[in-house]
């Protein structure tokens, strides 16, 4: 049905009737003109879409200046109106909030991962001083993705993925499980169509079957508590679709396994009613061994509390029960927003900025990031349920995300004692570094005076905090090791042409230089020749003029032999801004293709290598922005150049099969370079193939020429 503002105005009366509803319905006025000749992809008015993000504020019955944000959250991005003009009709508050959710241009950032980061960054800023903002946004995304299947497949999957990375996980970290549920599901649905289909197919069938078992077990739950007077109400569900194919994920079984589909929710008085309950029901039906989780005791960090546990059925069957107060299940479907709905100018108040502690952290971490990219990916890691409890000596309670090793932990107590971390004691025996923290570790850190954290530490981490720091360290000795190699190389190509380093001190001859290269000091210059950014030949003749250089000219024949010996300076590639002497590789560990998605890596003292988005190496080399670059692939190029393909066959053992694929190889005009077979178990074989070919497309061309040749199983290519 379509949302009228009528429907909001009803709903705001019946929980806040001292609400300001002039001012509501100007709001309203407001965003129907601004947005009057606009419309969805669905061809509805685009109007609908700012009264449906109103009404779904209404229902989490937040206070009016949320509202009217829900109204304008788009005008500011969509139209023509300023921050400053909605400030003077609707108050800063409003202003604030709709400034949050407002996107910042793309145009500032040259890749789509870029302005995410950067777009995250800013509302989770905003976030910070007021938690209105991260409400009206999964408002926004949550009826975005509701009319998802208006745009292109493209855009489709990728705001699905970006749903189901961020928002869906924001949601849970905030306590909102029906917001959670919500945005898991519809993203599911676009990211894994077939899946979802089958599944939501299956779950049709059942449906009518799971009915009468739900009204038969609510009725013998009702029966039971009563007897032990305990006033409780029930409600049976069968979970959603993305939980359950999680669940078969996670299990490896197939749906027709997974038996505990169904669940119940008791809502009782008190705490006391719910461990009761708790007894009853553990009386009545037997318990699933390692299914009983007591969150009231112990609460998630998104403030969840409840008793789950899981019980069979004497004919087989079993189900799931979850236990809480009416408090209690409130926070569970609303989180955040049900212990932060406004009265009227309220502001977020101390025990609620407790709550939402992880925020902070994240406004100190990215205070070390300038890469908006490295923040997204912090972002994400920090975004995962925090499910490990753990326990210093002194039996403080620390938690962290499944897979934390003794790294996080120590990184969590302080930076130091993370820097000179050397192992830790979990429950009085030494582990490694690599260990696995596990539900009630004591764990007591080791240190020694002179541990340095290395770049594996990145590898051994879960944390968001951890890896910070850890890229923090490296960072700053990186530049210390690039400042100090490119102070050394300017001046040995000074040198080269009989000048004194001392120019490099000439601040009058130097600083019109630094300027145009966009540097503050020298020691920003050093560290860009270190790394390989700039040349230090470059700098020698931007400094002295080209006909002086021209008369002492060194003999450069053996730099050129040395430059074609390493293959440094691939035609096919080219750097951004920076000129053609630019030293350039192609990654042997990922081997890049042309028209492959490539990033650029700087060496130290060796120019930049090119690799694959997808090369299995990108996670561990790129924990330094300022050594990433972007490359693209030069199309100014005759199309001579041809890169190297390594394939990985698995066939059947059979006469004449390897005769074929070679001989399919060379029509489709790729060239052999090396090929080896070996028998495999079951009557197969493996057949290993280095062949050159002219970019991406061929290469797909001759894959799927192989694919097609009777008695080819599979084939796939090799990173490595």
């Amino acid at each position: 049905m379509v949302r009228r503002f009528e429907d909001i105005l009803e709903r705001l009366e019946d929980y806040n009737p001292g609400a300001d509803f002039d001012l509501l319905r100007r709001a309203y006025i407001f965003s129907a003109r601004e947005h009057r000749n606009q419309v969805r992809r669905s061809g509805e008015p685009y109007l609908v879409h700012p009264l449906e993000v109103a009404w779904i504020l209404a229902e989490l019955k937040l206070d009016t200046a949320s509202i009217i944000a829900g109204l304008l959250h788009d005008v500011v991005e969509d139209t023509l109106t300023t921050l400053e003009t909605v400030e003077g009709y609707f108050g800063a508050d409003v202003a604030h909030i709709v400034a949050g959710v407002t996107k910042i241009s793309r145009l500032k950032y040259s890749t789509q991962e870029q302005a995410q980061g950067e777009n995250l960054r800013k509302m989770i800023l905003a976030m910070v001083d007021d938690l209105r903002v991260i409400l009206v946004k999964l408002a926004d995304r949550l009826h975005n993705m509701r009319t998802l299947e208006h745009l292109a497949p493209e855009k489709q999957i990728r705001i699905a993925r970006e749903t189901f990375e961020i928002y869906a996980p924001i949601a849970n970290r905030l306590g909102m499980g029906r917001f959670k549920a919500a945005l898991e599901d519809l993203s599911f649905q676009y990211l894994e169509p077939e899946s979802h289909l089958a599944l939501s197919q299956t779950l049709k069938k059942r449906r009518k079957i799971s009915g009468e078992f739900i009204e038969e077990m609510q009725a013998k739950l009702e029966e039971v508590l009563g007897e032990q007077g305990i006033e409780a109400r029930i409600s049976g569900r069968i979970k959603s679709v993305y939980s359950i194919y999680r669940k078969m994920k996670a299990q490896q079984i197939d749906v027709d396994q997974v038996y505990d589909y169904v669940a119940f929710r008791v809502l009782t008085g008190s705490v006391k009613d719910c461990y009761a309950a708790l007894g009853t029901v553990h009386s009545v039906w037997r318990p699933v061994p390692g299914r009983i989780k007591d969150y009231i005791a112990m609460p998630k960090p998104n403030m969840y509390q409840s008793l789950h546990t899981s019980v069979m059925t004497g004919r087989g069957q079993p189900f799931e029960v979850q236990i809480r107060t009416d408090e209690m299940h409130n926070i569970a479907e609303e989180g955040i927003a049900a212990h932060w709905q406004y009265k009227e100018g309220r502001p977020l108040q101390t025990g609620d900025a407790e709550k939402v502690a992880w925020l902070r952290r994240i406004l100190d971490w990215q205070q070390d990031l300038k890469d908006p990219r490295d923040f997204l990916e912090l972002v994400k890691v920090d975004l995962y349920p925090e499910e490990v409890y753990t326990f210093t000596p002194k039996g403080k309670v620390l938690s962290f995300p499944r897979g934390a090793t003794p790294l996080d932990f120590a990184y969590a107590i302080h930076t130091e004692v993370g820097h000179h971390c050397t192992g830790a004691k979990v429950n009085g025996k030494i582990v490694p570094l690599k260990y696995v923290l596990q539900n009630g570790d004591i764990v007591e850190i080791l240190t020694q005076a002179g541990k340095v954290p290395s770049r594996d530490w990145l590898s051994l981490t879960r944390t968001s905090r951890a890896r910070s720091k850890i890229r923090s360290w490296l960072n700053a000795t990186e530049r210390t090791k690039s400042v100090s190699l490119g102070r050394e190389l300017a001046e040995k190509e000074l040198r080269k042409y009989k000048l004194s380093p001392a120019l490099l001190q000439n601040e009058d001859k130097t600083a019109a230089i630094l300027k145009k290269l966009g540097l503050a000091e020298m020691d920003d210059f050093f560290a860009a020749v270190g790394y390989g950014k700039i040349t230090a030949h470059s700098f020698v003749t931007a400094l002295v003029p080209t006909a002086e250089l021209e008369e002492i000219k060194p003999d450069g024949r053996v730099a050129r032999v040395f430059k074609r010996a390493l293959g440094l300076g691939h035609k096919a590639v080219k750097v951004r801004g920076f000129d053609d002497d630019i030293m350039i590789a192609l990654g042997r560990c990922c081997n890049p293709v042309r028209g492959e998605a490539i990033i650029g890596y700087i060496t130290r003292g060796k120019g930049v290598t090119v690799h694959s988005t997808q090369c299995p190496n990108v996670g561990r080399l790129m924990y330094d922005p300022e050594r990433r670059i972007e490359v693209e692939w030069d199309t100014r190029i005759d199309g001579t150049a041809v890169f190297d393909v390594k394939l990985v066959l698995t066939v059947q053992d059979r006469q004449g099969l390897l005769a074929k694929i070679v001989s399919t190889i060379a029509d489709l005009k790729a060239n052999i370079k090396n090929v080896e077979a070996t028998t495999a178990e079951a009557s197969n074989a493996h057949i290993r193939v280095i062949m050159t070919v002219k970019d991406e497309v061929h290469m797909n061309r001759v894959i799927s020429g192989i694919s097609r040749i009777q008695g080819v199983l599979d084939v796939i290519r090799a990173r490595r």
